[in-house]
């Protein structure tokens, strides 16, 4: 399906089928019992020369399952050694790795059944196999035998299965095991969402962890123990033991754990043991321990309380030195930076509180079984957290813009009202546009948040998070390059012909920029983009809730704490500064001697602030540049 945009087809949907796989679907649809064999030769046959275009495009392989469904739907079929594997050849090559993609994308088309249709083919053509043999293609072993009482067989070194006491004899059994099937089968099992049809994300939590097995059995099996190994043993959380149920989401099928049980996990092998036959296999979770969870919400939650109250000392020390520490523009626009970037951290932080009040969190409800979080008032707290975080970061990047500008254009003179201006609009305004922007995008299509457990920005739909991550870790690049472009600024200016005084006072400003911007500039981001790309890492988890949580604290101490001259003005009892004097005055009537010796050190450190405040107005950018920074 395409369509004619300014002179060029623009391809929306591929709906090619290779012709010779069209041609024999037609001729399956009227196909006759006696003619199955040589048909099911000709299938072969042909795949085998077209395969590599055959893995690569989605609706041949729907073909090719739909075929083989027409086959298994004949009445009064008898499938011989012949005709299976015939049919098994066919379906090695549509189960490779190579058609990888081709399988995701089916199976992210809502309209589209086709693994499910290709295990119900299978279990189909299961039931009609006579005779007693062997056969293994390349990813798929069957055994066809028989039985007296108990079986055990070890189905191609990845399955092992155990009937035992039956009390039949004679019994015939069929095993048909697919060590690449977790390619082809969705991943969705009785507790999916199933807001996650026609996405590429079947279900981010879960994966297939073991070869799928088909047994069929004619009698009737109430215990079967199955041992598997594992495909990833990496994976080691949460083993389910699960069948695949046809009737689930309105016969699309789904994994289902009804009438099995997890028995073990040792060594790199699950065990279960079920009470009926059907195909089975394992999912395990892909995320991170339940235990863990519990330890990481500790962490977050006690770091985000030391960050609010140190976010809230932060603004009160802020309005408490506020008229002493902002006599010239550079202080003045630093301190309304380090204000707002306080104020909204504070504000995202109880955002995030209310959104993990409304989100049931599993560490939290142990006992439910749906975690969906509510959509409206999780939209509500994932807007503001969104905006106020990425405030957090543009009121930085502010900073970072006024250290530049006050060490590149050093004779430039800006006023107050412009630098307000500029910072209000890069600090409130940008992020008040991309939160719009990604609501608008994103909100129609119930891809605005994430599903369950958690209210914050949709990752596994949409990849909402994105428009979080890519400012911030772009803010974060700008900020890194205008500290090494000011560290070789400085140091150039210092050549030759500083005095100590203004090296030393060089080194103070080149710590001080290390130890604020580095913290602020978010790189704790950084690790939230490792905790996304690798999802089970404890320690990039650990790490990144500490750093996390713990912002505002940092802000405190690198911001506010390791200001020499907030230091020196919290240090007096009762400080009252006069800006037309030099005199400094007690409320109290007198000045005890430690309050006389702390006067005295600090007087001299004074003098360098007095000078700036001396200077005519055209150097005052150059002299105001380090003084308050």
């Amino acid at each position: 399906m395409a369509k004619c945009d300014n002179g060029k087809w623009i391809v929306l949907e591929d709906t090619c089928v290779i012709k010779v796989i069209k041609e024999l679907l037609d001729s399956s649809e009227v196909l006759q019992v006696e003619d199955v064999p040589d048909f099911v030769e000709k299938l072969n046959e042909e795949i085998k020369v077209i395969k590599n275009d055959v893995a690569k495009s989605p609706n041949t392989i729907s073909t090719i399952v739909e075929i083989l469904g027409n086959i298994a739907l004949i009445d009064t079929l008898v499938v011989n050694q012949p005709v299976i594997e015939g049919v098994l050849q066919t379906v090695d090559v549509i189960i490779g790795e190579d058609s990888r993609e081709s399988w995701t994308a089916l199976n992210a088309n809502e309209s589209n059944n086709a693994s499910s249709d290709l295990l119900g083919s299978m279990e189909l053509l299961s039931d009609k196999i006579v005779g007693t043999f062997t056969f293994e293609t390349g990813a798929i072993l069957l055994n066809r035998s028989t039985f007296d009482n108990s079986f055990y067989a070890n189905l191609n070194s990845s399955v092992v299965l155990d009937i035992p006491n039956t009390g039949f004899s004679n019994a015939s059994i069929t095993t048909i095991t697919f060590s690449t099937l977790n390619i082809v089968m969705p991943v969705r099992s009785s507790s999916f969402n199933t807001s996650l049809f026609n996405t590429n994300n079947t279900d981010p939590v879960n994966a297939l962890n073991a070869a799928v097995v088909l047994i069929k059995v004619n009698e009737t099996i109430r215990n079967v123990t199955l041992s598997y190994t594992k495909l990833n043993t990496i994976l080691t959380q949460d083993p389910q033991c699960v069948f695949w149920n046809f009737r689930l989401f309105d016969n699309r099928g789904g994994w289902d754990s009804d009438g099995c049980q997890f028995v073990s996990d040792i060594n790199d092998t699950v065990t279960c043991r079920c009470d009926h036959l059907t195909s089975f296999s394992i999912l395990m979770s892909t995320g991170i321990p339940k235990e863990f969870k519990e330890l990481l919400d500790i962490i977050t939650y006690v770091g985000v309380g030391i960050s609010l109250a140190s976010l809230v000392i932060c603004l009160i020390i802020e309005g408490y030195v506020w008229k002493a520490i902002t006599k010239n523009s550079t202080a003045f626009m630093r301190h309304v930076s380090l204000i707002n970037t306080a104020l909204s951290l504070l504000i995202a932080d109880i955002c995030f509180i209310i959104g993990a009040s409304i989100a049931d969190n599993p560490a939290e409800n142990p006992g439910k079984n749906n975690y969906n979080v509510p959509v409206d008032p999780c939209s509500t707290a994932t807007f503001f957290m969104h905006l106020f975080y990425l405030a957090v970061f543009f009121w930085m990047l502010v900073s970072g813009l006024l250290l530049l500008y006050r060490t590149v254009m050093v004779f430039s003179h800006m006023s107050k009202a412009v630098m307000l201006a500029i910072g209000f609009l890069l600090g409130y305004g940008c992020p008040l546009i991309i939160a719009v922007v990604t609501v608008a995008a994103t909100a129609p299509g119930e891809g605005y948040i994430t599903n369950k457990e958690a209210c914050w920005l949709n990752w596994e739909q949409t990849r909402a998070l994105l428009a979080f991550v890519i400012p911030a870790l772009t803010i974060v690049c700008i900020n890194i390059i205008i500290v090494i472009v000011v560290l070789f600024k400085m140091l150039r200016r210092g050549v030759g012909d500083a005095a100590q005084r203004d090296e030393r006072h060089t080194l103070v400003v080149i710590l001080r920029c290390v130890a604020i911007l580095t913290p602020l500039f978010g790189l704790t981001w950084s690790l939230g983009v490792g905790t996304m790309l690798d999802s089970t890492n404890r320690g990039l988890h650990i790490v990144f809730a500490l750093f996390n949580s713990l912002q505002g604290f940092f802000i405190l101490v690198f911001g506010t704490l390791l200001d020499s001259k907030i230091r020196s003005i919290l240090a007096r009892k009762s400080p009252t500064t006069s800006t037309g004097s030099n005199t400094t005055r007690s409320t109290s009537g007198g000045i005890s001697s430690t309050g006389l010796n702390w006067f005295h050190r600090l007087r001299g450190r004074r003098n360098v602030y007095r000078t700036s405040e001396a200077a005519n107005s055209g150097s005052a950018g150059a002299s105001e540049s380090f003084s308050n920074i």
